[in-house]
């Protein structure tokens, strides 16, 4: 389990189809301290939903963030950010004005029932692994080895536009 005394890195997908999408990510970057502390941003690109199509196109990016939280402890203060910040629960892949999703937690592997590290469908998402290349492209996913630019030639990211 990780260490509550040391600092861990974190990288976190923002996303965002309601409001002002920009202004939404930039929320979260001033919003997280002191639960983590921001060290990159990635380029913010706009995407088309994912899961459910009839809704608004997306902004979205990824963070990385240092953090000396539990996992489980800052996935439950991540949803308190959101829901401080308007979001409003609706169905799953539905509009939303702000989400955030832990991708990677140090090298940690974890699968329980609220909370699976790395993020399970992350090297299926263009709209997460294009923004995530900007920070780390070679870096390797704790389960396939593979770098983020690896997985990143496996996905049609066409349609994902630079902001």
């Amino acid at each position: 389990m990780p260490d509550k005394h040391s600092a861990h890195t974190v990288y976190l997908a923002l996303g965002s189809n309601q409001g002002d999408r920009r202004t939404n990510l930039h929320s979260v970057v001033t919003g997280l301290p002191p639960l983590a502390s921001v060290l990159l941003e990635s380029n913010v690109y706009e995407t088309p939903p994912w899961g459910f199509e009839d809704q608004p196109a997306f902004y979205n990016q990824v963070i990385l963030v240092s953090t000396y939280l539990a996992p489980q402890e800052l996935l439950n203060s991540l949803k308190a950010l959101e829901v401080r910040l308007g979001r409003q629960l609706t169905f799953r892949n539905g509009p939303r004005l702000i989400d955030i999703d832990i991708l990677l937690y140090d090298n940690l592997i974890l699968d329980s029932p609220g909370l699976k590290i790395p993020h399970p469908r992350m090297q299926e998402r263009s709209f997460v692994l294009v923004p995530m290349a900007d920070l780390a492209p070679d870096l390797r996913h704790p389960i396939s080895g593979l770098t983020v630019r690896e997985l990143l030639a496996q996905v049609d990211a066409s349609q994902i536009k630079l902001v």
